[in-house]
């Protein structure tokens, strides 16, 4: 059996994560941050839970996903439904799972070829903000 080199495209992967930071391409965020396969933005958001809201969340519009891994700090939470009409009305899925589960996911969607990303918040932050 011949096995071959895959090499991927991917321009982004997360190695690690923790409550006080996202660890992409072997540098930590300490920051919340939207990540793709191929862009990476890391003034994403700054406040608590409560203020995440339809405006913070309609930036993740800008990276075209197919499906949004919304990762919420060490706990799960759930964003309201009405914050998600935009998503909805372009037929864009939203998963919401704790930061940790949702940089496993996006690792392994994004080895598929699949168009996701994740928006990923930090304990820290949502604890003091």
């Amino acid at each position: 059996m011949k096995l071959h080199l895959h090499k991927s495209d991917q321009q982004y992967q997360i190695n690690g994560v923790d409550s006080q930071a996202i660890t992409i391409n072997h540098q930590p965020y300490a920051q919340p941050l939207i990540i793709s396969d191929d862009a990476l933005s890391t003034d994403w958001f700054s406040g608590d839970w409560e203020s995440l809201g339809a405006q913070a969340l309609e930036a993740i519009l800008a990276f075209k996903p197919e499906v949004v891994l919304l990762g919420t700090g060490d706990k799960q939470r759930f964003v309201h439904p009405k914050h998600l009409q935009s998503f909805l009305n372009a037929h864009i899925g939203v998963e919401c799972m704790t930061t940790a589960a949702a940089c496993r996911t996006f690792n392994i969607l994004t080895a598929e070829g699949r168009k996701v990303v994740a928006a990923l918040l930090l304990e820290k932050h949502l604890m003091t903000a």
